[in-house]
């Protein structure tokens, strides 16, 4: 057998990256599986994955969204907040990253409900996406209640961490805003150490401004879960240095 010469690589010649989280749950119903199959296709930005695009050259953002300004909400769990946003900002496109396919189904129905058209919809890993953004896209980036990863042996696998933060800071705009929100005390101090080493600003001059939601918020599932378990939400902002 030849040794691979290059083992930190997938034979599709991509990077080989570790990922923890879900790509599929339960069982999906019938009416999840026809949102899978009419209209993920659709709304996904093309040249994302190796095999539409192993040059990895950057996606056509102009050709996605007709030249409207660009927004990133990464792992967006049901999809309450996403289809929110875009109803409320129809200016701009907004691009919702999220592997589990169970809670892209989620978001498909949101979609039709609403019926918005200023989303696009990847369902993958993030760090396929930022491969592919160009330099400077991005003007606001939403991180809503990542998985903590609670266990101390697993920070590494939470997003705030050099992995994700260094592209992350290459695809947004200079001032572009960066919103965290969670409910975990831990996952605080960590954002807090690690996203101004990654080249960002916290905005916070009094408390209120952690402890108060922004003006255009919306309480998701996950956020009325903390709350029923008697955690507190922070929601944390920075600015793109």
């Amino acid at each position: 057998m030849t040794k691979d010469k290059n083992p930190d690589r997938h034979p599709s010649g991509a990077p080989w990256r570790n990922f923890y989280g879900r790509f599929k749950g339960h069982t999906m119903r019938d009416s999840q599986q026809a949102y899978i199959d009419e209209d993920l296709a659709k709304l996904a930005p093309a040249n994302v994955t190796w095999e539409e695009n192993p040059d990895r050259n950057p996606i056509d953002l102009d050709a996605l969204f007709g030249g409207k300004e660009v927004w990133l909400e990464i792992g967006f769990g049901g999809g309450e907040h996403l289809v929110h946003m875009a109803a409320r900002n129809p200016q701009v496109g907004i691009i919702g990253c999220e592997p589990y396919i169970n809670g892209v189904a989620m978001l498909l129905g949101k979609i039709r409900q609403a019926d918005v058209s200023n989303l696009s919809v990847h369902p993958g890993d993030a760090r396929d996406l930022f491969d592919v953004l160009p330099d400077a896209s991005l003007s606001k980036v939403f991180l809503n209640y990542p998985d903590p990863w609670p266990k101390k042996r697993h920070h590494r696998r939470r997003f705030v961490t050099p992995e994700h933060l260094e592209p992350l800071h290459r695809v947004m705009k200079p001032g572009a805003e960066l919103r965290v929100a969670t409910d975990i005390k831990d996952y605080v101090r960590q954002t807090l150490e690690e996203v101004p080493k990654a080249g960002f600003v916290w905005t916070a001059e009094a408390p209120d401004d952690w402890r108060t939601p922004w003006d255009d918020w919306i309480s998701t599932r996950y956020e009325q879960k903390a709350i029923r378990e008697d955690r507190t939400p922070h929601y944390l902002t920075f600015r793109r240095t």
